[in-house]
């Protein structure tokens, strides 16, 4: 199964919406296979944002995102990345689809909610920023038999 990060913004956190968020992310389907709560440093969120280092908005997202603790979790499932990404919507509060976290929760072009990683790359890359090998957990999660059709298990299991 395929992984993907999801970092729960302040905004998030001071809006009392991590638990609605969890919970979307588990009535999909998807399995937790890590989550913690940090206070992220500066240092690591300008690796983390330095696609954006010449961006107007660069340091004022620096500083929002190390103003509180955010939750960081790393979640599994077949095609996560896409799923993810979908479920979270347009990185635009204001143009994200009704349905999708942002487009339910979010105004804000900044105060967006979450992160998720865009890509397969950018996910491993992404996961190992944040956890450390050891607090990734593998667990065999019951319901997959009833998430996923036999031959998607059985195809997965080809690949490896």
């Amino acid at each position: 199964m395929d992984r993907t990060l999801v970092i729960i913004k302040p905004d998030a956190v001071n809006r009392d919406l991590v638990g609605e968020i969890i919970h979307r992310f588990e009535r999909k389907g998807l399995k937790i296979v890590a989550l913690k709560m940090q206070l992220l440093k500066p240092y690591v969120l300008k690796e983390h944002y330095a696609q954006h280092k010449e961006k107007e908005f660069y340091g004022e997202l620096i500083r929002y995102m190390s103003s509180i603790p955010c939750l960081l979790m790393v979640l599994e499932g077949k095609d996560v990345v896409s799923v993810v990404r979908k479920m979270v919507g347009s990185t635009f509060g204001r143009e994200a689809e009704p349905g999708t976290i942002r487009g339910d929760y979010s105004v804000s072009n900044q105060a967006n909610l979450v992160h998720a990683s865009d890509s397969d790359e950018k996910a491993e890359e992404e996961i190992k920023r944040f956890f450390k090998e050891e607090e990734l957990y593998q667990y065999n999660k019951m319901n997959f038999d009833w998430i996923y059709s036999r031959d998607e298990k059985y195809i997965e299991k080809e690949k490896k």
